[in-house]
């Protein structure tokens, strides 16, 4: 083959990489090529589309001698013999595959690439934070839990792990920023409100006792704040508290119901007003108007909802509703509880971040917890377990009590009912709640069943056990049709 021929191909180089053979060519290189044979298409000049295509351009350029090539060789069969025309026209077909030009046709890739990486790291910096000022809320006991350790040889076993026993108490001291609700007896607490709080095992239902303050019980040993140990004593419930605060209450409820408590919250007046308010207060039905000054109430009668202050004002209030009496103030507090349960899971409080969080400053602000409890993931937990839990299942009721004998301003509890009720949350076994009349009704059909029943009908016509049924009530039930 002479020199006229031409630089013959590489048989090394595919055949679409074009680009690079073109830039390498010298400008009178095309002159002195040879033409191609009739159908044939040069390796360099080969198409980059797909081997279909290649090939019906090749079948129609037979006739015409070069045919449709690639981008290039289009450009340069229009602009003719004009060998540098068409070296260029090929350049500058290739150049948008150059990465510079590339890169400066997208700036805004990278910047909105930088402003999800901002807004992402803004979010998480912010939940951070709300998580560390939620979780920095929280008190936790641990002279408690270190009281307890000590006397954990006389603690209950627990029956059922899964389920959870947990003691609510509501403090009623009147110092700090409680102090307006009566006088300071030199910052000294006493348990207003104690609340057994038992949660089922499959976490379907949940069953709040709630326990009389003037209740007649047997308080043991217990440590006081200078380190000091009391004697073991009968008196009324509430004084457990004052003499060993949480520890002492906790010991003497185990003792007194045979129930292992997992856990303990105190809550202060000021975390349940503002709970009250996070929800946009709690709808409630007043059969007469309520002027209270100790209290510091005063409210129509009617359908009303009430914020936190007035809330306070109405579940605490004693002289002026009712017969005066603790017994009815306790049902009053269970109805309230109740209608703020199904409010804060009607409305979706518990699955709407934006609603929950001020429902959880208010709570952490004045919760003191063991150390079970004392983080925000620990009730985050808690809560999430029981947001499930229908509402006609959440259930509140006073353990069965009477006038105590000797003293007829004091609580004694009713036996066998409240044996009874014990046994069944111990091991886990349903109770039922009835409003009060509906209740008295029930055991009158029973006692009329039993007159009616035949002498000789023997123990095995009897049904089986029912599940015992208590006065109260649920976070189902209407305030308004009480």
């Amino acid at each position: 083959m002479t020199d006229s021929a031409g630089t013959p191909a590489d048989p090394d180089l595919p055949a679409g990489d074009t680009p690079q053979g073109r830039s390498q060519e010298e400008p009178g290189a095309t002159d002195s090529k040879e033409e191609p044979e009739p159908g044939a298409v040069p390796e360099n000049d080969a198409p980059q589309d797909s081997g279909d295509e290649g090939e019906a351009g090749a079948g129609e350029d037979s006739a015409g001698g070069g045919g449709e090539d690639s981008d290039g060789g289009g450009d340069g069969d229009q602009h003719g013999s004009d060998g540098k025309n068409a070296v260029g026209a090929q350049t500058w077909a290739d150049h948008p595959k150059d990465g510079s030009a590339s890169r400066r046709k997208r700036p805004w890739l990278r910047w909105a690439a930088l402003g999800a990486s901002f807004l992402v790291m803004i979010s998480a910096g912010a939940g951070w934070w709300l998580y560390k000022k939620l979780d920095g809320n929280i008190t936790t006991d641990t002279s408690a839990a270190a009281e307890l350790k000590v006397y954990e040889k006389e603690r209950p076993t627990p029956v059922v792990m899964d389920a959870q026993n947990i003691l609510l108490i509501g403090s009623d001291s009147r110092s700090g920023d409680n102090r307006e609700y009566g006088r300071d007896d030199g910052g000294s607490q006493r348990s207003d409100t104690t609340i057994l709080l038992h949660l089922a095992a499959d976490r379907k239902s949940a069953t709040a006792v709630s326990l009389p303050r003037d209740l007649m019980v047997e308080v043991p040993k217990c440590r006081t704040g200078d380190d000091k140990e009391t004697r073991e004593q009968f008196t009324q419930f509430n004084s457990a508290f004052e003499l060993g605060g949480t520890a002492c209450t906790i010991r003497t409820v185990e003792r007194l119901t045979g129930i292992r408590i997992d856990h303990h919250m105190v809550v202060d007046f000021n975390g349940f007003k503002d709970m009250v308010d996070a929800v946009d207060g709690v709808e409630i039905c007043l059969k007469e108007p309520i002027d209270d000054k100790d209290a510091r109430l005063e409210l129509p009668a009617g359908r009303q909802t009430l914020n936190g202050e007035e809330a306070l004002g109405y579940v605490r209030a004693r002289k002026t509703l009712g017969d005066g009496s603790d017994t009815e103030r306790m049902e009053r507090q269970q109805r309230f509880l109740g209608a703020l349960v199904n409010k804060m899971q009607s409305n979706g409080v518990l699955l709407n971040p934006t609603r929950l969080y001020p429902v959880l400053d208010a709570a952490t602000k004045s919760l003191t917890t063991d150390p079970g409890l004392d983080s925000l993931r620990d009730l985050y937990d808690l809560v999430r377990s029981m947001r499930d839990v229908p509402t006609d299942q959440v259930q509140f009721l006073t353990v069965p009590r009477q006038p105590y004998r000797q003293n007829v301003n004091r609580d004694e509890l009713v036996e066998p009912d409240a044996s009874e009720l014990f046994k069944q949350l111990r091991e886990d076994k349903p109770v039922a709640v009835v409003p009060a009349d509906e209740l008295k009704e029930k055991e009158e059909e029973k006692e009329k069943a039993q007159d009616e029943k035949p002498d000789d009908a023997g123990s095995d016509s009897e049904s089986p056990t029912p599940t015992p049924t208590y006065s109260g009530s649920s976070a189902a039930d209407d305030l308004c049709e009480q």
